[in-house]
């Protein structure tokens, strides 16, 4: 009778085993299947005119990692234009810089830190802790930043972009757009001083106890590079915001939802390259000298001057001839008119495709006649 017992007890063991084995490969290939699946997004950019090119799912709403960091140095630099922060200023470091995750700098509490350190270590290492420093001396602290930072977004027309952390972090709810991260990009190039630090492979900071390294490795390698940012996370993926310059003109790419740290940058050397070799800013040739006056009706002038209003740079391929010039005006106007009442239309295409058009209006006011006026008239000319 015990040996029957034992070789059950052996047999239901071994089907034990057999089924946690079963299980342990089941929760593998679950793990495995898990893996996140990213959404590649991009976008070319001419920074001066902030002009789409090219892109692909420009406008997905997408997490972004550590990116956010973007926004931090763009309050920061307003906060330095406006006199509220000088680059030598101090900050105390308080209990925000205390366990936070990710890359940091190891700053302790009551340490004291220059703006521009940093400003070092969040745009060149990637820093949480200097992140969270800024955040708290700009705002009360880092949820009000965190306000400023989505009140900002939307004034530049980041409708795509939501804020959750001055750092970035992954989870539901913070997320952005290739389209609009090249907004941010723009705003960003605005900044001359912030320049240096986009584009430095390595520096040391807290008076040269941390070293801190670019992930952005094409500042030390592409031809008229200004900067941005290379950044990476789990939810996130692989990103990339490069900004250049050559002879005059400035391209932006952005690369979101990578699936691989080197790729990202071939896709944006690429981008870029094409901005440079394809493409153009022009100034569309046109005089208001070519416009006649209009015809009033019923107004005490038989005419109204008029002209073009303000004319922008446009973005052309190379290859392009002469902009065509297509002006719509009405044979005239009725009184009164007023002084920047809109006449007309000029667009200005590229062979069959607007690019651009703009208001044709009255340069001055004209009244309407009626019969006092009339008689003015009458009587000016009578007794001239």
């Amino acid at each position: 009778m015990k040996k029957i017992v034992s070789v059950l007890t052996a047999v239901f063991y071994a089907l034990f085993v057999f089924d946690l084995s079963i299980s342990a490969d089941n929760e593998d290939n679950e793990s495995e299947n898990k893996k996140i699946s990213y959404t590649l997004c991009t976008v070319l950019v001419e920074a001066a005119t902030g002009t789409v090119i090219s892109g692909e799912n420009e406008n997905v709403r997408v997490p972004v990692g550590t990116l956010p960091k973007l926004m931090t140095v763009l309050l920061t630099a307003e906060e330095i234009e406006c006199g509220n922060l000088k680059l030598d200023t101090r900050l105390k470091v308080g209990k925000e810089a205390e366990n936070v995750p990710g890359a940091v700098i190891w700053l302790t509490l009551g340490e004291n830190v220059s703006v521009e350190e940093l400003l070092k270590a969040v745009i060149i290492g990637n820093a949480n802790d200097a992140a969270a420093v800024l955040a708290a001396n700009i705002g009360n602290d880092e949820n009000d930043f965190v306000g400023m930072m989505n009140a900002r977004a939307f004034e530049m027309g980041m409708r795509d972009t939501v804020y959750q952390s001055c750092g970035g972090k992954d989870g539901a709810g913070e997320y952005s757009t290739a389209a609009d991260t090249a907004i941010l990009a723009a705003e960003l190039l605005k900044y001359d001083f912030l320049r240096e630090y986009f584009t430095t492979w390595s520096d040391r900071v807290r008076d040269g106890q941390t070293e801190v390294v670019n992930e952005n490795r094409l500042v030390r390698t592409y031809d008229g590079i200004t900067g941005m940012k290379a950044g990476h996370s789990e939810q996130s993926g692989f990103s990339l915001v490069l900004t250049a310059e050559r002879d005059g003109a400035a391209f932006i790419s952005v690369v979101l939802g990578c699936g691989d740290k080197d790729e990202r940058f071939s896709i944006g050397k690429t981008l870029v390259s094409k901005g440079f070799s394809s493409y153009k800013v022009t100034t569309p040739a046109f005089s208001n000298e070519f416009l006649r006056p209009v015809t009033v009706h019923g107004g005490v002038e038989k005419a109204v001057e008029i002209q073009a209003g303000q004319l922008k740079e446009l973005v052309i391929p190379k290859n392009s001839g002469e902009l065509s010039t297509v002006v719509l005006i009405p044979e005239y106007v009725e009184a009164p008119v007023r002084k920047g009442q809109i006449i007309g239309k000029v667009g200005f295409y590229n062979n069959d495709t607007l690019l651009f058009e703009t208001d044709i209006i009255a340069s001055q006011a004209v009244e309407e006649m009626n019969f006092l006026k009339a008689l003015k008239n009458y009587l000016h000319i009578m007794y001239k």
